[in-house]
């Protein structure tokens, strides 16, 4: 592997240190409730977030597959700086929502190409096996970053709860330079620029045709829905426990370290258990825990919050490397975007739902409603996963252009 290919991890690492180490999220809740808004316009913010997300997210995605996906963590980069420092100086649920949009488009631009760089860059290398542990890496990274923006974030939040926000646009900033140094790994290449059509071919392939890669996305996304919910359920989920603020400075960090602890083991989880039995596990642990978060009313319901992200620091990196296995290169990073988008408009739906849920009949039943729905769809998705074969090698998708 090249040196400046081989370089590429090291600032895939600083790019995902930019969006995870997220110092307002601990104190975000606190922050819109500070300018008069509730658990339902928290969901809705989000929601928008989401569905900038859903809108940009497939056409971002092969915008990295044509263009490059240098050129589109630069995008992604530059607008993430862009968004939160709109949010230093924004009031309102309006100001706000522009905020959103922004770090949506920005996000979409970035998801996908991220995990499509790295993997090509290895693949170059002929370290495609290493993956799972690199991808494993970069999610303990980012939970670890996480981890570390919470006390952070509670500190700078004694000042004002916009203080955090400021230093926020600083740390998305630093991607800039990261990503415009990235060098693009040898791959397969898309030559038809600007054909949409492809963007179609590339969703039937996906969702049809490649029936292993196509449970593999539907499952993954399932799980990923109910991990990103539960992460915007927990800050309500605190104040229904009376949580002092001090304590979210602990139990935040405490969390993200758990999930990227267990990242980096993930491939020996899976090794472990096989690839069946993994699929399984992962959809039934998500389920149960939400149903039982929902029989808890004191601080003790923390200790289930610590399993919930131990499951989740399994199934992220897993999940992620069943779609790339399955996924040919040059489509890659389009691909990743239809399971981020499927995930993202999934949550534009449930999202506002749950928050005006909440807001009506309380956490417990929340987490109930929640809990039932994801262990059935998670279920079912796990057993299509399960009942297909593995090891059967991946038809490019280059081969179909002319069909």
């Amino acid at each position: 592997m090249s040196r400046d290919v081989t370089s590429n991890i090291l600032k895939l690492y600083v790019i995902k240190i930019s969006k995870w180490l997220m110092i307002t999220v601990p104190i975000v809740f606190l922050f819109y409730r500070e300018n008069g808004l509730g658990t339902r316009d928290l969901f809705l913010l989000k929601a928008v977030y989401s569905f900038a997300i859903v809108v940009m997210e497939i056409p971002s995605g092969y915008f990295g597959d044509v263009w490059g996906r240098k050129t589109s963590l630069v995008i992604g980069s530059v607008l993430g700086a862009v968004g939160f420092g709109l949010y230093c100086v924004s009031t309102g649920f309006w100001g706000f929502l522009v905020c959103e949009v922004v770090l949506g488009v920005g996000q979409s631009f970035i998801s996908g190409s991220d995990s499509a760089l790295l993997y090509d860059t290895l693949q170059e290398g002929g370290q495609g096996e290493a993956y799972l542990k690199e991808e494993g890496r970069l999610v303990s990274i980012g939970n670890y970053a996480e981890a570390v923006a919470a006390p952070i974030g509670v500190a700078l939040a004694a000042l004002s709860l916009r203080t955090p926000f400021y230093f926020q646009a600083l740390v998305a900033f630093s991607a800039v330079p990261a990503s415009l140094l990235l060098f693009e790994p040898k791959r397969r290449k898309i030559t038809s620029k600007g054909n949409v059509t492809q963007v179609f071919q590339i969703i039937r392939y996906a969702l049809t045709r490649n029936t292993g890669l196509k449970w593999s996305i539907i499952y993954s996304s399932v799980i990923g829905t109910a991990t990103l919910t539960m992460a915007w359920l927990i800050q309500p989920y605190f104040v229904f426990l009376a949580v002092p603020l001090a304590l979210y400075g602990l139990f935040l960090p405490a969390l993200n370290l758990t999930t990227g602890s267990v990242s980096m083991h993930a491939w020996k989880v899976e090794k472990s258990l096989g690839r069946d039995r993994t699929v399984l596990f992962i959809a039934v642990a998500i389920a149960s825990i939400y149903l039982a978060l929902s029989f808890f009313s004191t601080l003790w319901a923390v200790g289930l919050l610590f399993l919930f992200y131990t499951v989740r620091g399994v199934a992220t990196p897993v999940l992620r490397n069943y779609i790339n296995a399955s996924t040919p290169s040059e489509i890659r990073a389009t691909v990743l975007s239809i399971r981020s988008l499927i995930i993202r408009l999934a949550f534009v739906v449930i999202g506002p739902f749950l928050g005006w849920y909440a807001d009506r009949s309380g956490m417990p039943a929340t987490l109930f409603a929640g809990g039932l729905v994801f262990l059935v769809a998670g279920v079912w998705s796990g057993l299509q996963l399960v009942k297909e074969t593995t090891g059967h090698s991946v038809q490019p998708f280059l081969a179909e252009e002319n069909t």
